[in-house]
């Protein structure tokens, strides 16, 4: 198999050539092209034939939101990776190119001193990224096997199981996922959410407003220090671990910027853990799209305790890691479509909530 063709798209001359430079020196890629603004990228496509595009997100003449259009529109199945400034406008923009068929995002490296140093951090960010999603189209997807499928069958779905709490990872897709499921969740489902996005600061405040807009719920950033409330989502900060905790006022929001865990700040893990500490049996774990196995081992903690799983299914997931671990470890009670999940959520949370006392913690 040749080398993976990358197109690299950016007006600034130092970031085209540490892009190029991160790119040549990995020997599965090849830089196929560069080009300082989306005319000359859109003119460059046909005749260099990339694999892959990585496209700034601000830039004169034609920026990256025109870019990606136009690309979309002409290429609809070209992988494009947006390449954004840690700023409130880069952010924003981000975001909404994700929304506009973007694949994925990396930042720019900022604040991380030498040139090789932010050399090394866009490696990091960038290569993995790029051998993603060019290998997605090539490997066929994989099936759950009999030892899954015995183990999915096996599980037990009581009726009057309570759930007092949602708690959601998601990592790459998880814009569009979220702006799926939450939507479809109802003002009174009657208990809180809580949600881990793998994603920086600036991006998760901008995320959590744009599905405040979107949904009859309220979904905002998690703020230090806050009381949880039944209907509203909150979401991690960017930067920081997540987790609940008992309070005198109820049930609180902490957050800290303890060590990575899964090389994730926040990580879906430690706000799992906590939430099964003061939850128990009655926490709803939901694993949507995702690369790593961010969730895994937060998911064993609720399925020890008697709480629910759900995770999202490999053909509607953009990557299929975190909730392909889940499963293929026996741990998810349904395993469904992401437009099934919101129904799937409302009836794990209504069923049986009229006939049995609130758990502790709720």
């Amino acid at each position: 198999m040749g080398k993976i063709r990358v197109l690299v798209v950016d007006d600034a001359v130092v970031v085209r050539r540490m892009v190029s430079d991160a790119i040549a020196a990995d020997p599965a890629l090849e830089v196929a092209g560069a080009a300082a603004n989306g005319r000359i990228a859109l003119a460059k496509i046909p005749q260099v034939n990339p694999d892959i595009v990585t496209l700034d997100v601000e830039m004169p003449e034609m920026d990256g939101l025109a870019t990606l259009s136009a690309i979309r529109q002409h290429y609809p199945t070209l992988p494009v990776i947006m390449f954004s400034t840690m700023t409130l406008r880069g952010a924003a923009t981000t975001i909404d190119a994700l929304t506009l068929g973007a694949n994925d995002y990396v930042t720019k490296p900022a604040n991380v001193g030498s040139f090789k140093e932010a050399l090394q951090c866009l490696r990091d960010q960038l290569i993995p990224k790029i051998k993603l999603w060019c290998s997605r189209a090539e490997v066929a997807p994989l099936r759950p096997n009999s030892t899954f499928d015995a183990a999915l069958s096996k599980k037990a779905d009581p009726l009057d199981a309570r759930v007092d709490i949602v708690a959601i990872g998601v990592s790459t897709g998880g814009p569009n996922a979220l702006s799926i499921l939450l939507p479809h969740l109802p003002a009174d489902l009657g208990v809180p959410i809580v949600i881990v996005q793998h994603m920086p600061p600036l991006f998760t405040r901008l995320l959590a407003d744009r599905l405040s807009a979107q949904s009859s719920l309220k979904v905002s950033e998690g703020i230090r220090g806050e009381v949880i409330r039944p209907g509203q989502a909150y979401v991690a900060p960017g930067d920081f671990h997540m987790a609940v905790k008992r309070g005198a006022m109820g049930v609180l929001l902490a957050t800290n910027q303890d060590a990575p865990e899964n090389s994730c700040r926040p990580a879906v893990d430690v706000l799992f853990r906590s939430v099964v500490d003061v939850y128990a049996a009655g926490t709803l774990g939901v694993i949507l799209t995702g690369m790593g196995q961010d969730g895994l081992r937060g998911c064993e903690r609720i399925r020890e305790v008697g709480g629910q799983i759900v995770v999202q299914d490999e053909a509607s997931s953009v990557v299929w890691g975190m909730p392909g671990f889940v499963a293929r470890a026996g741990l998810a009670d349904a395993v469904l479509p992401l437009r099934d999940i919101a129904a799937e959520i409302v009836r794990r949370v209504r069923r049986g909530r009229s006939e049995q006392p609130a758990r502790r913690g709720a």
